[in-house]
């Protein structure tokens, strides 16, 4: 398994996005995830477009967008256009999971489903050999700084019995309330991407704070 840290931009200093997007693309950090909220699919309201085509323009890393709004086809191919790299939307929120997964794939992107936490892994059996990710929400979407919800192990560990069960390489993302405290064990039931909001860019050095989340 690998061992990314995927600092999410939704816990940066918004008056200072391009200073802080420049400290992550020097970091270890190999993505940077970016949540998308549309007040609808949760209660809040985050990055759009142009915002999107700004932290791509300030740097190079894997551009990890995660979508948290309802009918994400209408949408997928303008966030590859703007710089994703991979796009995660939500099991919950596609009418059409297969359809969702070709446009994300014709548009040139890596493709991620994402489960909300009361959402079971068993729903994804199906759905794993067409993605090349998923997102496991450990806090409730919408907000940052929330703390994590200790059964979201279990469930790492459930879907990556699962994923090699079927002989695949999907990758497991877990995002909410992460830190260098309970990186360890989050590794150890499965994961192989930890998005790190609050305890990156609220750290006296978000950079060495990175290295502890990838050596935990």
């Amino acid at each position: 398994m690998q061992r990314i840290v995927a600092p999410s931009m939704l816990s940066a200093d918004f008056g200072h996005l391009d200073r802080d997007t420049r400290m992550v693309d020097c970091s270890a950090a190999e993505w940077i995830h970016i949540d998308v909220m549309d007040g609808i699919f949760v209660p809040n309201i985050s990055f759009g477009f142009p915002v999107l085509k700004a932290i791509r323009k300030a740097s190079a890393k894997s551009l990890d967008v995660h979508l948290m709004i309802v009918e994400p086809e209408r949408y997928v191919e303008r966030f590859v256009e703007a710089g994703a790299d991979i796009v995660t939307f939500h099991y919950e929120a596609a009418h059409d999971i297969a359809g969702c997964i070709g446009l994300i794939r014709k548009a040139g992107a890596r493709v991620g489903i994402s489960i909300k936490p009361a959402t079971p892994v068993n729903v994804l059996r199906d759905i794993l050999p067409l993605v090349d990710m998923v997102l496991i929400m450990s806090v409730e979407p919408g907000f940052g700084g929330q703390g994590f919800i200790p059964e979201a192990l279990q469930k790492i560990a459930d879907l990556r019995a699962i994923v090699r069960k079927q002989g695949l390489e999907t990758l497991i993302e877990v995002d909410g309330g992460i830190s260098v405290r309970n990186a360890g064990e989050i590794y150890a039931a499965g994961a192989d991407i930890l998005v790190a909001g609050s305890s990156v860019f609220g750290a006296a050095d978000p950079q060495r704070e990175i290295l502890h989340l990838l050596h935990a």
